[in-house]
This record gives structure tokens, sequence and C-alpha cells, in this order.
């Protein structure tokens, strides 16, 4: 079930992230790319969570965490220099 949920949400990254890439406006462009920023920081939760669960092994996790993490802080340096645009 954990899985799974993961696999929903770090997926979602990219399906947003394209629809953002095709944005019809900066606002709507904006709206698009903060849902990105959640999606990449609820798969780092889910990692976090399945790391403290003891339910995976291994640093592999361990580095998608860290990519979650970055992606994150990439997506929300994004949206803020959009909103920044905006004005």
């Amino acid at each position: 079930m954990l899985e799974r949920q993961l696999v929903r949400c770090a997926t979602s990254i990219g399906a947003n992230y394209r629809a953002a890439c095709r944005a019809r406006s900066q606002a709507d462009f904006v709206s698009k790319v903060g849902v990105v920023e959640e999606e990449a920081d609820e798969s780092a939760y889910w990692l976090e969570f399945l790391i403290e669960a003891k339910a995976v092994k291994g640093d592999t996790v361990t580095r998608l965490l860290k990519e979650a993490n970055e992606l994150t802080a990439i997506f929300a340096a994004s949206e803020k220099t959009a909103r920044g645009n905006r004005k």
C-alpha cells in the first residue's frame, strides 16, 4: 500500500511538470508547478516513512530521498521565480 502511494505521487511529478511546461499562461504555470512541488514533497514524505518504518533497506532509498528533496527545492524556487515574474 505505501509503495503504491509513493508510485502515484512520484509519477505525478512528471505528468504535472509536463502540464506546467504546456501552461497557457503565467498564472497557469505557477499553479501547475506548485502541484509538482507538492507531489515531490509528498514523495519525500513517503520515502521518509518507508525508511522510518524500516520497510526498506539499503542506501538506494536514501539517495531517492535526497533527490526528492532536491526536486522539491528546485520546483519551489521555480514557483517563486514565476510568481515574481507575474508582477
